[in-house]
């Protein structure tokens, strides 16, 4: 390593942590103290779009506490600027969240769940979008998240920061939709796993699934639970999540 590479390297460790790492020889003060006030407050500015309900449910000094937790600990991999929330998220799952905003982590990875979307760069993959659901092998669209939270993240704001997690886990659906807006939508643990099956990769009719569901929920021989299935399959195609069926396959298992 050359003398410029560990002096920068040096000075990056001061600007993210100067109470630690000394400034080094030959920097002007002035100049590194500048420097630091930039890289703290764009940092701090770049959270605060990303993450604009956290910022404004969690007091001031715990957000300035984690800003600067984060600057000063978390070694980001990435350079791109819009991706720096995703390594906010993953910092705030490797920390104890503050007693005052125990649903931080969760909350976080359901704010960054949208601009992932934002900038999701997937392209669509090959569908027939009039194809057979049941018969063919459904195609999911790319731009879609499901989760599942211990907290009740769509509700979480400034007038409802709650301290006791509920009994039953909260499962939510992201969705970008052609027009590029993302939408959120609540789901039922069994509509969440319909889905998860349904972006299984391989073979696999919409049918095959469909009765796989039925069998893990205990209803295989249910047919309000089977009608109840398919008629959901056919909701989630109307709305986008399901494009269509695969082109390249019958839909064999």
């Amino acid at each position: 390593m050359s003398p410029l590479q560990q002096q920068q390297i040096a000075f990056a460790a001061h600007l993210r942590d100067p109470q630690t790492h000394a400034l080094p020889a030959g920097v002007d003060p002035q100049r590194a103290a500048l420097y630091r006030r930039l890289f703290r407050n764009n940092i701090a500015q770049l959270l605060a779009r990303n993450f604009p309900v956290i910022h404004a449910s969690v007091a001031a000094p715990a957000w300035s506490q984690v800003v600067d937790d984060f600057c000063r600990t978390h070694p980001a991999r990435t350079p791109v600027f819009p991706r720096i929330g995703g390594e906010f998220v993953a910092f705030l799952q490797q920390r104890q969240a503050p007693a005052e905003a125990p649903w931080l982590a969760e909350l976080a990875r359901h704010e960054w769940m949208e601009l992932e979307l934002r900038i999701d760069d997937t392209p669509l993959p090959a569908h027939d979008p009039q194809g057979d659901l049941l018969a063919g092998v459904p195609v999911c669209s790319p731009w879609l998240r499901v989760a599942c939270y211990q907290w009740p993240v769509q509700h979480i704001g400034p007038a409802n920061t709650p301290l006791q997690a509920p009994a039953t886990p909260t499962w939510l659906l992201a969705r970008r939709g052609a027009d590029g807006q993302v939408r959120f939508a609540e789901l039922n643990a069994w509509a969440a796993r319909l889905l998860e099956l349904l972006a299984e990769p391989g073979p696999g009719s919409g049918e095959q699934r469909l009765r796989r569901l039925a069998a893990e929920a205990g209803a295989a021989s249910d047919a309000a639970f089977a009608a109840q299935a398919r008629a959901l399959l056919q909701q989630l195609h109307a709305q986008g999540s399901v494009l269509g069926s695969r082109i390249d396959s019958a839909g064999g298992g």
